[in-house]
């Protein structure tokens, strides 16, 4: 009988120190953040950047509650990917021929690469890039948008 019960304590401390894994997600957008709790500007604990992996914990409605190092937090569902995604060979922001960027990589998912700009720059001279490019550049910081919101009397999705 004491056979029996050694036998079983041992199978069930080698099986509680097993590591437990996780759902995963990488996260597909240029840059996000794990946040507070679940709604649009909460306050910002981590911020992410594309291709970080993310522990998923638990879904909350619209987003999921998230682990990223030693960070708890929620993040929107719409800036993460939870399969990984094969570049056949390519590597990621190598060198030589066949490499691609980061950048390249996040625009081709979306159907967007060097090759279809070119071509609507082409189509589409009188179109002024240059600001494009100067407003992906400007920043708002989250507190000025939370106000903006507060004071016009929006609600937060």
């Amino acid at each position: 009988m004491k056979t029996l019960f050694f036998t079983i304590a041992f199978l069930f401390f080698i099986l509680a120190s097993v590591p437990v894994f996780a759902d995963q997600a990488s996260v597909i957008t240029k840059e996000n953040a794990i946040r507070e709790y679940c709604k649009f500007f909460a306050p910002i604990k981590s911020p992410v950047r594309y291709n970080d992996v993310l522990d998923i914990l638990s879904p909350q409605g619209d987003w999921f509650k998230v682990k990223y190092r030693s960070v708890e937090g929620c993040i929107h569902k719409t800036a993460v990917q939870q399969r990984t995604v094969s570049f056949t060979g390519a590597p990621v922001s190598g060198k030589g021929a066949g490499s691609i960027s980061e950048g390249e990589a996040s625009l081709a998912g979306k159907g967007f690469n060097p090759q279809v700009e070119a071509s609507y720059k082409t189509k589409h001279p009188e179109m002024k890039y240059y600001l494009v490019d100067g407003i992906e550049k400007y920043e708002v910081p989250d507190k000025d948008i939370a106000q903006f919101m507060t004071g016009g009397g929006l609600n937060q999705p």
